[in-house]
């Protein structure tokens, strides 16, 4: 595949393997045909596939899928739902080889549908960093009890000492839950605490709408950790990273 251009004055980009910067795809159910062009073309912008909700356990090209993400240095997780359904089956130690099994590296553990303790949560990241890369979310499916920052803040502090490498800010693929109000609109409150306790490289903010992760680009910079991309929103995010869109053109205008 031809390089792109490089004549353009843009913000500097860290480059794979990176731990800022990241973006952080939501794979719905994509094909091996879909998920090898997709990769072919913005693989060199992709970090890391998250199988979304249960998709994993249905998919019998799984493996195929892993296999081709891999030789694109794209490591795969599972979705967090997964993992509390198997947790409240108490079959979390067969998910676990079944994940290794198939090249799983990287494990999502949520609390998303509140059927966990928040020590047993803790104990499932400290249990499975052992073999995998923890991504730790924090928040709810559902919006019934708004969220608390500083509950929010403290939990994601708890989780990076637990052992997980990343922690995830929920937004849910729909951007109406957690970080978000039901008109999509930003929690600013809820950013600037989990700021305020944790490092900024080691959140991944779910931003699935195109004027939130304008947002968090023209906020926090071109190397913010953005999570639950749509597949064929990478290109998209990494010219708002660039600032070569008009949401965040000041950003590359100060390059």
């Amino acid at each position: 595949m031809p390089e792109c251009p490089t004549f353009l004055e843009l913000p500097a980009r860290a480059v794979k393997p990176r731990s800022r910067g990241i973006t952080h795809v939501l794979d719905s159910g994509l094909t091996p045909e879909a998920t090898r062009a997709f990769l072919g073309q913005t693989g060199h912008l992709v970090d890391i596939v998250k199988v979304g909700w249960g998709i994993g356990y249905v998919d019998p090209a799984l493996s195929t899928r892993v296999a081709i993400c891999a030789e694109h240095g794209c490591p795969v997780s599972l979705g967090g739902t997964l993992l509390e359904v198997a947790a409240m089956q108490d079959r979390v130690s067969e998910l676990r080889d079944w994940a290794l099994e198939v090249g799983i590296t990287h494990i999502e553990v949520s609390n998303g549908l509140c059927a966990l303790s928040a020590s047993r949560k803790h104990a499932l990241v400290k249990e499975l960093a052992a073999d995998f890369v923890v991504l730790a979310e924090t928040g709810a499916k559902e919006d019934s009890q708004p969220p608390s920052p500083a509950e929010w803040a403290e939990e994601m502090t708890r989780d990076l000492e637990a052992g997980a490498s990343w922690v995830i800010a929920e937004g849910r693929e729909s951007g109406t839950v957690g970080l978000y109000r039901a008109d999509q609109g930003i929690r600013e409150d809820m950013v600037a605490a989990i700021l305020a306790w944790v490092p900024q490289d080691k959140v991944i903010f779910e931003a699935p709408g195109k004027s939130q992760q304008a947002w968090f680009v023209r906020q926090l910079g071109a190397d913010v950790n953005i999570g639950n991309v749509a597949p064929a929103s990478v290109l998209s995010l990494e010219t708002l990273r660039l600032g070569l869109r008009a949401d965040t053109v000041s950003v590359g205008a100060l390059a």
